[in-house]
């Protein structure tokens, strides 16, 4: 009996490690908004949906650091769901706060940007299999608003 309980545990981990998952890349982080308390960022990521029906996703969350150091982390509620057999786009907002950006004034006063490393997991319910974690990893830099940004807003 146990063997044959291996063999059904050893064929539905099969399948599953095959099964085709909903695949996303960060496309661009561009500045968003600047107000009193923060300065937030919009990560743009692509996500492409391999099934034909619509998969809800759970959660969002990010970690943005810099000089491996965070300064940015959070969680996007209820962002919506994927559109089946699509590419869906999904804006992360990443609100980094003023005093964050003074403690980097080395990294930023050289060139007026920081260099970042993004993590964000896409937290997506798959009927039958539960929730899969979609990493994603993103490396760049983002340039800083000048006075003119702050400005024109």
């Amino acid at each position: 009996m146990s063997s044959l309980l291996g063999k059904a545990k050893d064929y539905v981990s099969e399948k599953i490690a095959d099964m085709k998952k909903p695949e996303a890349e960060v496309l661009d982080v561009d500045l968003k908004d600047v107000s009193r308390s923060c300065i937030i960022y919009d990560a743009k990521v692509s996500v492409t949906n391999p099934y034909s029906t619509s998969v809800p996703i759970c959660d969002i969350t990010y970690c943005l650091k810099s000089n491996s150091r965070e300064i940015a982390s959070g969680t996007v509620p209820d962002p919506g769901s994927l559109k089946g057999k699509d590419i869906t786009m999904l804006d992360v907002a990443l609100k980094v706060p003023h005093n964050v950006l003074m403690s980097l004034a080395k990294d930023i006063g050289a060139d007026w940007d920081i260099d970042y490393e993004l993590e964000i997991i896409l937290i997506v319910d798959l009927p039958i299999f539960g929730n899969i974690r979609i990493p994603i990893n993103s490396k760049g830099e983002i340039k800083l608003p000048t006075m003119s940004d702050l400005w024109t807003k």
